[in-house]
């Protein structure tokens, strides 16, 4: 194993020559189609943008640039094969933007943030993007129309997502929804929710930005590549805050997330690494805030959901009926298409952990029998679950954890300090503990009588 150096070139001609240390191996990431084009969705994001009037600033692209470093180290070097620990990676970036010095003065809470995103050790460093680029960004032309947008979401394809652009809607707001796409199930989520709440809400001018962004296979030589995909909400954070740049005022990036999995408290003492995910964690929102800080952005990211379960956050919401019909094509699986090993389409398993606490929410929110979803396994007491097979293993993860809190409450307000630092959220301590137990508290009825065992 070494350790992995990414550097980021704009175009052939970009020749600038990066050091490298002896046991670093360097892949020059090239971020320019053809001549001027740029790549890997920058290039088609700008123009999407613009034609909906919304001009990003040199700032805001520079971020997404960075958020293609990070996505393309993220999932191009495999943990197992570059880590001692089959974990924790040594990754250094060097990426060309507009201000290396601003840049620079952000690299402390930057590297904060990435390192506890993924686990692994980020170095970044800044470099001046060739002349030819140094300015990306265009102007907005004179206009007495004003743009339409007055908020903005994150736009995933799944259920939290979704209410969020409902009540967004709901209210009469006008979003801008934020999407990244990936493989074809998420891509397809996305497409279908779109289109419903088109139809629901035609008289509003609200749209969405949709890019995607994938490295082909080997671009790091001899490396394979890596599907944990830790660092991934760096770059849906980026890609809102890219547009936010150019919306010509203050910003908030809504972040729809349930409590109970912004929070992610390890379920049990073995769920800890690839299990553990910190997506919307408050200690990584926090640092995200200092970074927009820092670069001078005029905007902030919040989810408005921290302190709510998953079925509070359905029975709330502004447009039950439409949630209701809409909520079978929202795609919640952490892996949907596995059922093609056993004939099936894309579906949800019915039985992983966002599964199991989507399934949980809607009979929490509508009683039992009300939730239209296709699950593989669809009733989890017709037979025992094998805990040394996936089918087994969350509902026994969420059993242990179920009853280690029944049997000691006040547990919740220390676990709910495991994943993460929470001196960020003094004041909200005792609220993050309660919604941590009722988020629990909804599984738990979902569970109740599932029998788990080896077999």
């Amino acid at each position: 194993m070494k350790r992995q150096l990414l550097a980021g070139h704009f175009g052939p001609d970009d020749r600038t020559s990066i050091p490298t240390a002896a046991d670093e191996q360097l892949t020059r990431l090239e971020l320019v189609a053809g001549e001027k084009m740029l790549d890997h969705g920058i290039g088609g994001a700008l123009t999407s943008l613009r034609a909906q009037g919304v001009f990003p600033s040199e700032i805001g692209i520079d971020l997404l640039v960075v958020a293609a470093h990070v996505h393309a180290a993220d999932t191009r070097i495999s943990r197992a094969e570059q880590s001692q620990d089959s974990w924790t990676r040594e990754i250094r970036l060097v990426v060309p933007v507009s201000d290396p010095a601003r840049w620079g003065a952000a690299t402390s809470t930057l590297t904060k943030a990435l390192n506890f995103l993924t686990g692994d050790q980020w170095t970044i460093g800044f470099r001046a993007r060739p002349d030819r680029f140094a300015t990306i960004a265009k102007q907005a032309p004179p206009s007495l129309l004003t743009l339409p947008f007055d908020s903005l979401s994150l736009f995933s394809g799944g259920l939290d997502s979704l209410i969020g652009a409902i009540d967004l809607l709901h209210a009469g707001s006008t979003p801008l929804l934020v999407s990244h796409f990936g493989e074809g199930a998420t891509s397809d989520a996305q497409g279908k929710l779109f289109a419903g709440l088109k139809k629901q809400y035609a008289n509003s001018a609200f749209d969405r930005l949709r890019v995607g962004m994938t490295f082909d296979k080997g671009l790091v030589k001899d490396v394979g590549s890596e599907n944990s995909t830790r660092g991934r909400s760096f770059l849906f954070f980026a890609l809102g805050a890219f547009a936010g740049t150019g919306l010509g005022n203050s910003f908030v990036l809504r972040v729809p997330e349930n409590g109970l999995i912004a929070l992610n408290v390890p379920l049990d003492p073995l769920r800890l690494g690839s299990n553990s995910t910190r997506t919307t964690h408050p200690y990584y929102m926090a640092r995200w805030n200092e970074l927009l800080t820092e670069l001078g952005i005029d905007g902030r990211v919040e989810n408005p959901y921290w302190d709510k379960t998953k079925g509070e956050m359905t029975k709330s919401c502004g447009n039950g009926p439409l949630l209701l019909k809409l909520a079978p094509d929202a795609l919640s699986c952490s892996s949907p298409t596995k059922g093609r090993w056993h004939g099936l389409g894309i579906e949800h398993c019915g039985y992983c952990l966002p599964c199991l606490i989507r399934r949980a929410a809607l009979d929490s929110a509508w009683g039992a029998g009300q939730d239209e979803t296709t699950y593989t396994v669809s009733d989890l007491r017709a037979q025992t679950l094998d805990t040394l097979e996936s089918t087994g293993k969350q509902v026994r993860s969420f059993q242990y954890a179920i009853a280690r809190l029944r049997g000691h409450p006040s547990l919740a307000n220390l676990l709910i300090h495991k994943p993460g630092s929470l001196a960020d959220e003094v004041a909200r301590l005792d609220q993050l503990a309660d919604v941590y137990r009722r988020g629990l508290d909804e599984v738990a009825r979902l569970i109740d009588g599932v029998d788990t065992r080896p077999i």
